[in-house]
């Protein structure tokens, strides 16, 4: 994806493709088409253009809401097609509103293949979003939306790597307007080295797979080390807790450590911790077969933790940031761990382990305690950790938890300016209650009720000594049916927290 910035008007414009934004049908201007369009670029265009924008809201059902989009061809001698893409009404145009109309035309120009585009939306004014952030969310979202799965098909098509002009008024700074676009550049690459780990099946990305993809990215990078514990490795620190998933598996377990050192040794580091299941039966707690092939997305925390990293090298911003993946297979066997059984975590506490299928939180509490060695600024882990969440928030907030008010407030600041919004929930002692053991220090599931608010819960009972977080991913990871597939969220979250860390 290359981008550049130009302050070239639309009438000056010689372009295979242009996109331009038009704000809602307003009944009462209809006469009107220019109180319709945007300042210049909109009324430039409509002179150029062979029809009106009133009649294409006349006869071609088009109206400028939120996200809709045409696509006129042939506009004239300069101009091969356009664009339009709907902003809704003009003075309650919000970032929100910004970022959805923004996805759909990224989309369309990806479905069509464009491979040279001029972006006019430079005369929009939102309260919240100036022009750079305009810039670096569409930057992110074309970077996001060209991106396609191939690595598992016969006939690979080569893939597109587009040009696109993003314009700006002349006499406006293109320096940061360029920086954003190569911020939202790398936060698109992040969410979809995320997506395609995601996407993966669980035959190729195993335990030892991400693993090597851990060393690959730390040989490309000066910045960034990575280390794997073995099983053995894991089983000397007493890990426990996370060995008895991958009991049932001839795939090892493997804990893969990150560390990115942009900043001073002398400062603490920011912690991810991700989930790593690359594919989750169940265990003996064996889950109903149909849409289990999905399971294969039960990693996407760790896929989120790998993104980020590409997108915090590529940005080299001056913090200090470890990633931890928490890498297991979940199978049943003859060797694999019962409902029942008792394992002892890391930190000393012990486990009764009633459902097998609750296995996100058995090797992610190792994990947190394993986190504890880099007296850590903050810890957030990732993880597709519960149905539950997916039932209480839908696809479109990614779940909160955390032990730190102050930490809660920046993640959801995160989200909000990204738009890859989280939701707090709420994490009591009230709810420890159903995690008790008759036999262990714990349970690892504490009944119906409340299913994430109790694994989080869970999980609090591993990071008493750090600010922590978890963001519960399950609805927001990746989508079901016809675009099935993997999300790359929550990068965009993640990466806006550590470089909102590092201006400080």
């Amino acid at each position: 994806m290359n981008f550049s910035v130009k302050t070239t008007s639309i009438e000056q414009c010689k372009s295979h493709c242009v996109v331009i934004g038009v704000y809602a049908n307003e009944k009462s201007k209809k006469a009107n088409s220019l109180a319709l369009t945007i300042k210049d670029d909109a009324q430039e265009f409509e002179k150029s253009c062979r029809v009106s924008l009133a009649t294409l809201f006349d006869h071609e059902n088009f109206s400028g809401q939120v996200g809709q989009t045409l696509v006129v061809h042939q506009i004239n001698e300069h101009i091969n097609k356009a664009i339009l893409v709907g902003l809704g009404e003009k003075d309650k145009l919000t970032a929100a509103k910004y970022r959805s109309s923004t996805a759909s035309y990224s989309r369309v120009l990806a479905k069509n293949a464009v491979k040279n585009a001029d972006i006019f939306l430079d005369n929009i004014e939102i309260e919240s979003l100036n022009q750079g952030q305009q810039a670096q969310y569409c930057a992110e979202k074309l970077t996001h939306a060209y991106y396609r799965f191939t690595q598992c098909k016969s006939h690979q098509k080569k893939p597109i790597n587009p040009k696109i002009n993003f314009h700006l008024e002349k006499g406006v700074p293109s320096t940061s307007v360029k920086q954003a676009l190569a911020t939202g550049v790398a936060v698109g690459k992040g969410m979809n080295v995320a997506r395609e780990l995601g996407n993966l099946p669980g035959n190729i990305c195993t335990p030892t797979y991400l693993a090597n993809e851990a060393k690959k990215l730390a040989r490309s990078h000066k910045t960034l080390t990575a280390k794997i514990l073995s099983e053995k490795q894991m089983a000397d620190l007493g890990m426990g807790s996370l060995l008895s998933v991958s009991a049932g598996s001839k795939e090892p377990a493997q804990l893969i450590i990150m560390e990115y050192k942009g900043a001073a040794k002398s400062q603490r580091p920011h912690v991810l911790v991700g989930k790593g299941i690359t594919f989750d039966t169940g265990g003996i707690s064996l889950k109903p077969g149909g849409g289990m092939d999905e399971m294969k997305f039960d990693m996407c925390g760790a896929a989120s933790v790998f993104g980020t990293m590409n997108t915090i090298v590529d940005l080299a911003p001056k913090i200090n940031v470890v990633a931890i993946v928490a890498a297991a297979e979940n199978m049943p066997s003859s060797t694999a761990t019962k409902p029942g059984d008792i394992v002892t975590s890391m930190s000393g506490k012990t486990i009764e382990v009633l459902n097998t299928d609750a296995e996100g939180r058995l090797v992610l509490c190792d994990a947190l305690s394993y986190a504890e060695r880099y007296k850590p600024q903050s810890v957030v882990d990732i993880a597709t950790l519960t149905g539950a969440c997916v039932v209480a928030l839908g696809g479109h907030a990614t779940g909160l938890f955390s032990n730190n008010e102050q930490l809660t407030q920046d993640l959801l600041k995160a989200g909000n300016d990204t738009g890859d919004r989280a939701w707090q929930m709420p994490l009591w002692d009230d709810y420890k209650k159903q995690l008790k053991s008759n036999f262990a220090d714990l349970a690892n599931i504490g009944g119906r009720e409340a299913g994430s608010i109790t694994a989080a819960c869970f999980l609090s009972h591993f990071t008493e000594s750090y600010p922590w977080a978890h963001l519960d991913i399950a609805g927001t990871a990746w989508l079901s049916g016809a675009n099935k597939g993997a999300t790359g969220r929550p990068v965009p979250l993640l990466t806006q927290y550590l470089l909102a860390k590092a201006d400080k």
